[in-house]
């Protein structure tokens, strides 16, 4: 409304309003137009503005035409003179000339807002208005320790260079990744299909190390797998100086990778057996001052003969679980006694305190069994045994068993123990089914004894995607194999110089180590040197972190103009 002819805002009240109908009745009974013809006569040679003021007609003479009520006006300014006086624009032809009517009013508040503008463009950052401040830029997501299965790479730019590497690139990525070189990359790639460097990191990036390496059986996963073993030639399963061998070259090489886990020379690696999924950490990594484990999914009988074995260890959810409802029953207890403190204190002040009852409330409280005696029947009640509370606690502790509560955390030297369990215990090998024989799985991102070097397969394809109307041209980009930590954040990394900062990842987690997440009790930020790992810079802090992810994994990371956001 502020941009009409000649309109000058002003405030009503109600009496003003109720008035200014009074007068306009008294005014109609008196000046009424004779007939459709003085009304056509009269709207037809008089233009009426919005504010008080003069008729305009089309010789700006005025006329004596009937005024239209304006009711945004009201009684005070309607005659006051200051209001009458206009600012007439004649940019137009004399022939086809239209009024510009502005008070003097409006002139003085479009001056008041230019100089409100001109002070906020000069103003401090305090006073800045929180519409024109930037949203904060995330230039990293958080660390995901489970293994991946699959990534899904998609931009609005070509993603043609991540694939078809020749020759030297890929033998030039190989020597770097095993003497643990990394290039530093322009930040501005114009073209990154011809980047030498650009596409060598990412052969580096791709590149992971395995025992037992079987090119014709898939290795992983080994959790809920029979069917990808099925039907595969397994000599090991009818010859067992073939089993014998394969442990004793299986044991060498997991207490070679322990070894080097110790020494600092390897960050974590993982154990991948057909019932569970270990995951040792070096000390520094995931906010932990000391070496730890992940066990998961666990089941009643490993814990115990892990106890056996001396092996102290922790549930960090059954833990975190005990103490919410500790926490929780110690507030319904506070609140239980400050509604007794309360009646108690009521009962002084009404002068009951020599109730006979009180006592004997007291009693019943302290005993729960008490209210049987008095009626005679705690004979022919039969108490639960030791033998019954034990199963009962039994039945609690196998409940979580194959569920993500029953992940099992080592710490410190306790750790040693454990791998000597996993090489002595006769359950991390399956003594029926498609995996009869076959040792577990393990996995690295850097060489270790008895171990083969593979490499994540990739796969770039151009596909037209429906936005709106019309169709967009999408680059893909698919990765399958073992994705470990590590690789995942080396990749990310190269695609966001390559990418200009723009792209989206859907990722598929193997779903038990979603709960490798779980950080352990002690959590702690290690001041250790970990340049020997053997990783980026970039991928050490983002792994040293303690994991936000809790129970769940990252399902989804998107970058958009250098910022990212994630989905669990």
């Amino acid at each position: 409304m502020s941009d009409e002819c000649g309109y000058s805002p002003g405030f009503k009240r109600p009496s003003e309003i109720m008035r200014m109908r009074r007068k306009r009745t008294r005014s109609e009974e008196f000046s009424k137009p004779s007939g459709d013809a003085a009304q056509s006569a009269s709207s037809s040679a008089c233009v009426r503005p919005f504010s008080p003021g003069p008729l305009f007609s089309n010789t700006r003479s005025r006329s004596g035409g009937v005024k239209r009520r304006n009711p945004f006006a009201s009684i005070e300014n309607r005659h006051s003179p200051r209001k009458k006086r206009f600012v007439y624009n004649d940019d137009e032809g004399a022939g086809g000339r239209k009024p510009e009517i502005r008070t003097r009013d409006d002139l003085a508040f479009s001056q008041l807002m230019d100089k409100i503008e001109n002070r906020n463009d000069n103003q401090s950052p305090q006073g800045i208005s929180p519409l024109s401040i930037a949203p904060p830029v995330c230039t990293e997501y958080p660390a995901d320790w489970s293994l991946k299965t699959r990534l899904l790479f998609t931009s609005s730019l070509s993603l043609s260079w991540s694939e078809q590497p020749k020759a030297q690139e890929e033998a030039l990525g190989l020597s770097q990744h095993c003497r643990a070189q990394f290039n530093t990359l322009p930040h501005n790639l114009q073209d990154p299909k011809s980047c030498t460097a650009l596409r060598c990191a990412f052969q580096q990036s791709l590149i992971y190390w395995q025992h037992p390496s079987l090119s014709w059986v898939p290795l992983f996963p080994r959790i809920n797998a029979e069917r990808r073993f099925a039907g595969k030639n397994a000599p090991w399963a009818q010859d067992a100086e073939l089993r014998r061998g394969l442990m004793s070259e299986w044991s060498a090489s997991l207490s070679s990778l322990y070894s080097l886990l110790k020494a600092r020379l390897c960050p974590y690696f993982y154990v991948c057996a057909y019932q569970f999924t270990v995951l040792f950490r070096a000390v520094g990594l995931g906010g932990s001052s000391s070496i730890n484990a992940l066990v998961s999914p666990t089941t009643r009988g490993l814990r115990e003969a892990m106890k056996t074995e001396g092996i102290e260890f922790s549930l960090p959810l059954v833990e975190q679980e005990r103490t919410a409802s500790k926490s929780r029953e110690q507030q319904i207890l506070c609140g239980e006694e400050r509604q007794q403190k309360d009646s108690s204190e009521h009962k002084e002040d009404g002068c009951c305190s020599d109730d006979p009852d009180g006592d004997d409330n007291d009693e019943d409280r302290g005993s729960s069994l008490s209210w049987l005696e008095e009626i005679g029947v705690q004979d022919k009640i039969k108490k639960p045994d030791s033998i019954s509370i034990q199963l009962h606690e039994e039945g609690r502790a196998v409940s979580v068993d194959h569920k993500p509560e029953s992940v099992v955390c080592v710490e410190g030297p306790h750790t040693f123990t454990l791998v000597n369990f996993l090489i002595n215990c006769k359950s991390v090998v399956a003594v029926a089914g498609s995996q009869t024989g076959l040792p577990p799985t393990l996995l690295a991102p850097v060489a270790f004894r008895g171990a083969a070097m593979h490499s994540l397969k990739a796969r770039c394809v151009n596909v037209k995607s429906q936005v709106g109307s019309t169709y967009q041209n999408i680059s893909s980009l698919e990765i399958t194999g073992p994705v470990l930590p590590s690789s995942l954040h080396a990749i990310t990394t190269l695609l966001r110089l390559a990418q200009k900062g723009n792209f989206s990842a859907v990722l598929y987690t193997h779903a038990p180590t979603a709960i490798l997440n779980t950080h352990g009790t002690t959590c702690a930020s290690g001041s250790a040197d970990l340049s020997a790992f053997g990783l980026h810079p970039a991928s050490i802090q983002q792994l040293q972190q303690p994991s936000g992810l809790g129970k769940t994994a990252l399902t989804q990371i998107t970058m958009n103009n250098y910022s990212y956001t994630w989905k669990k």
